[in-house]
């Protein structure tokens, strides 16, 4: 069974109230909260119920182009790449989250610090909602020192799961966090640079600007 996330559980919700009549579901549907709220917390232990303000800005004149951040008083929950694949790919909801610099002003203070080479290590928390295997994968990209590569394989060994490397390549594609958990360290076992979600001259930027020969 899948887990159940944001989206799964409000579209169970809603076909729930459209098959119920008020008198005779209340109960149900209150079992059926109940049971969707434990699944929510099981499979996306990192995922905002709603109960603290979103916030996010946008990271201008970088050696990758524009940036979008957007975090909760407790994480920086995304680092994306500006373009259309954003909100394609991620549960992004500009008009529902408020516009506001100061409240991720050390993230943006440390990519800027990455930027000019004056930081290796990003030491800021951060929480991307994903599945169990995604966060293990993602956990595992934050192990890859800065100026060094890995191999899909690599990770999957590490990870536990061999043969896993495709699905660790999915995983990477998933990845909120970019740059921070540093997927772009991530290559193909024979070497080359295969497939980024920000598209392969900025993975190349990025690992240039780790002293990596590409």
């Amino acid at each position: 069974m899948y887990g159940l996330c944001s989206s799964n559980s409000n579209w169970l919700a809603h076909h729930v109230a459209l098959s119920c009549q008020p008198s005779w579901c209340v109960k149900i549907r209150e079992m059926f909260d109940s049971v969707i709220r434990q699944q929510f917390r099981t499979n996306c232990p990192n995922a905002d119920e709603g109960s603290d303000t979103m916030f996010f800005t946008w990271l201008d004149q970088t050696p990758v182009g524009r940036l979008f951040l957007a975090g909760d008083s407790d994480a920086l929950r995304y680092l994306l790449f500006d373009g259309g694949s954003m909100t394609e790919r991620h549960d992004v909801r500009l008009q529902e989250w408020e516009q506001n610099a100061e409240k991720l002003k050390e993230p943006v203070t440390q990519l800027n610090a990455y930027f000019s080479g004056r930081l290796q290590q990003f030491d800021f928390p951060v929480a991307g909602q994903g599945t169990d295997f995604q966060q293990r994968v993602w956990s595992a990209l934050r192990d890859i020192p800065y100026g060094a590569t890995a191999s899909y394989g690599d990770i999957a060994k590490v990870i536990g799961q061999p043969t896993a490397s495709r699905a660790v390549g999915m995983a990477n594609g998933r990845n909120p966090i970019s740059i921070i958990v540093p997927c772009h360290r991530v290559i193909g076992t024979s070497g080359k640079l295969v497939g980024y979600g920000g598209g392969l001259e900025r993975k190349k930027s990025l690992l240039r600007l780790e002293g990596v020969a590409v």
